[in-house]
Formats: structure tokens, C-alpha cells, sequence
């Protein structure tokens, strides 16, 4: 059963969210906050699997929350405009991808079970255009020593999937399969202690391996 929490200033998105959710077999939502602070607490009481989250909240906004979610929730941003200037940002702070809110009911269902299996809810093209609008805002880059911990083709693999790349993509580029691209990625997010593949793409970005204008 993958147990949710919505977080929404308004109880008509969240009456509606819940609703749709409540109603599909193996989900269940097991509570609904009104501000990033009550979410907080609330995935702490309730330990979710995923946590639907608001970015613009009174109080306390869905970023903040965000960042001071406790391990294991895996969180969905919504947002009003799909390239919302706090996106990248929700993202470094740990959000696994972002939905619209006018997003069709088929779209959010599935993308609660991707994330709830661990995928980041982040389409190639997506990724793409967040790097491209955002990347440039982002804190200047450094390196990471971690870095270090990765081979070098795993370092290679990083940084097309910081470029928005798919593992059929990869596997296409370095003439591998793609089920060892696949264990290349996952690898990587071992080393790097990175939640999912949208972690991967802010490391790629905030360690400079990736820059701005590379795709």
C-alpha cells in the first residue's frame, strides 16, 4: 500500500487529490496538511511513502518543507507553471520531480507509483529545459570530493544524465546495453548517496560536470 500525504493550502486540491487517490487500489492517503510546517510534522507521525507538496504555502512554503521533510518520504512538487522559478531549487533540496496541478488524474496516479518505486519523476525533456532555464541560477559550482569515488565512466554516465539523457540514450552514446547503463546509474547513485535520478542531475550540475549551454 503506498500511503500519501497531501500538502495544499486549498482543501479543494486537496479534497480533490484525495478523492482521485483514495479511490485506486494499493493507495491510500493517510493525511493532509495546509502549510509546509504541518507537513512536516505529519510525515513524521505518519511516515508516507510519498508526499504530494505545494510549492507556494502560506507560513512555511513547500521549498522549505521540503528540506526539512524527515528520511523517507519521497516528494512530488506542485506547482501552477510547469518551469516555476523554485523547481531546481525543491529539487537540490530533495524533491525526486514536480506535476502541474492541472495535470490529467491518469498522470498523477501514475506518477505517484513511479516515485513511490523510486524513479525521479523527471522526463528526458523535462530535465532538458529545467537545465537550460535554471542551471544558470544555480549555486556557483564546486567540486566534489566525491567525485573521486566514481570511476571514470561512471563519471561519463553522470554526466549525460545530467544532460537529460535516458539509459537507452546512454547505452545508444557509449556503445553499451542498456541494462549496463542502467548499472552504471545506479552505481552512481550508490556512491554519491543520491535518492534518485533528479539527485543525480543537480550533482552533475553543482560539481560543474555538467554547465550551462551543454545541451
Amino acid at each position: 500500500m503506498i500511503k500519501i500525504v497531501i500538502a495544499d493550502d486549498q482543501a479543494l486540491v486537496r479534497a480533490g487529490f484525495r478523492a482521485l487517490l483514495d479511490a485506486q487500489p494499493g493507495m491510500t492517503v493517510v493525511a493532509e496538511a495546509s502549510d509546509g510546517a504541518q507537513a512536516v510534522r505529519l510525515a513524521a507521525e505518519h511516515e508516507p511513502d510519498v508526499v504530494l507538496m505545494d510549492i507556494r504555502m502560506p507560513g512555511m512554503d513547500g521549498l522549505t518543507a521540503t528540506r526539512r521533510m524527515p528520511p523517507g518520504p519521497r516528494i512530488i512538487i506542485l506547482t501552477t507553471f510547469e518551469l516555476d522559478e523554485y523547481v531546481f531549487e525543491a529539487l537540490r533540496n530533495g524533491a525526486s520531480g514536480f506535476l502541474v496541478k492541472d495535470t490529467e488524474p491518469a498522470e498523477l496516479i501514475q506518477a505517484v507509483r513511479v516515485v513511490a518505486g523510486g524513479d525521479a519523476l523527471l522526463s528526458p525533456g523535462v530535465t532538458r529545459r529545467l537545465i537550460a532555464e535554471y542551471a544558470s541560477r544555480a549555486k556557483p559550482p564546486h567540486p566534489s570530493r566525491d567525485l573521486g569515488l566514481l570511476t571514470d565512466r561512471e563519471r561519463e554516465v553522470l554526466s549525460l544524465v545530467g544532460t537529460g539523457m535516458t539509459n537507452d540514450e546512454i547505452a545508444e552514446k557509449l556503445f553499451m546495453s542498456p541494462a549496463t547503463a542502467k548499472t552504471h546509474v545506479s552505481r552512481t547513485m550508490m556512491k554519491l548517496h543520491a535518492r534518485d535520478r533528479a539527485q543525480l542531475v543537480v550533482i552533475a550540475y553543482e560539481s560543474g560536470l555538467v554547465r550551462p549551454g551543454w545541451v
